[in-house]
């Protein structure tokens, strides 16, 4: 029997998620589909119930359901409860629906295949306190990383991530973030700022060390102008395509059965 998953946002068009998955279909030759669907917040709920009729067996979800799939979810894993918000459904038969968050995940792994003579017990300076950055908090903490500082430009939302974690997190102002870059060996965008078609991302690096880790989510370019920046001062960094390839890895196993390699030819084929 045909398999069907897909990718929903609002928009969705940007999403490489279904070249991603259609390069491990074909690879693995299993009978399924993937496939984008532009899902507005609007009829999100209606969507998610009626899918699993319709032959589904889950989704990834991206800006701006992430944290809205987590509520209307049945049923969620440790890791999303502990972020208040998923980027992976599951379908059971009876259309009850599994949420989880596996953006820590891919996050963790990519960092471990590009950068892996970082310093894991580096202080993090995380940009953002969207969906994706609450997977990447979560991640870190997790992985034994001592000091996590969250900088985001509404620091009210930046405060309730924070709040997340039982006072192991520290929020600054957006502002401040350039002069406590020298007291972290990890920076991290989360943002969208410095992806095609949004707002550059202006983030002095004058205070970078040449020991420090940079990574960017965004991969749309794959070198943003801050690991461009990042790199010309010695930077070790990570481009974001990697955490996209690999937090798609456990929501793949659990829809068609089977364990997909992240490696250079998927690489590739989502580049193309």
């Amino acid at each position: 029997m045909t398999v069907l998953a897909g990718v929903i946002g609002d928009p969705i068009a940007q999403s490489r998620s279904p070249r991603l998955h259609g390069h491990w279909l074909h690879r693995y030759g299993i009978d399924g589909h993937y496939v984008p669907l532009h899902v507005t917040p609007e009829n999100l709920q209606a969507t998610l119930r009626l899918l699993p009729d319709l032959g589904f067996r889950g989704l990834n979800c991206t800006i701006p359901h992430k944290e809205a799939v987590f509520h209307l979810a049945d049923d969620v894993t440790d890791r999303a409860r502990a972020v208040q918000a998923a980027n992976t459904l599951t379908f059971a038969d009876d259309g009850r629906i599994l949420a989880d968050n596996t953006d820590g995940f891919g996050f963790i792994a990519n960092l471990d295949q590009q950068v892996p003579d970082r310093d894991t017990d580096a202080a993090a300076l995380v940009l953002g306190a969207g969906g994706a950055a609450r997977g990447i908090v979560a991640a870190l903490l997790d992985a034994g990383t001592p000091q996590v500082t969250i900088a985001n430009r509404t620091t009210t939302r930046a405060a309730a991530l924070a709040d997340l974690f039982d006072g192991r997190v520290t929020t600054i102002d957006w502002d401040e973030a350039p002069a406590a870059l020298s007291d972290h060996r990890l920076l991290i965008n989360t943002t969208s700022l410095g992806m095609t078609g949004q707002p550059p991302l202006h983030f002095d690096l004058a205070g970078l060390q040449p020991d420090t880790t940079v990574t960017d989510i965004v991969y749309a370019p794959l070198t943003t102008p801050l690991l461009h920046d990042a790199q010309l001062r010695g930077a070790k960094v990570a481009d974001g395509l990697g955490m996209l390839l690999h937090q798609a890895v456990p929501g793949f196993e659990r829809w068609f059965g089977h364990t997909p390699t992240v490696d250079d030819a998927l690489r590739r084929a989502v580049l193309a």
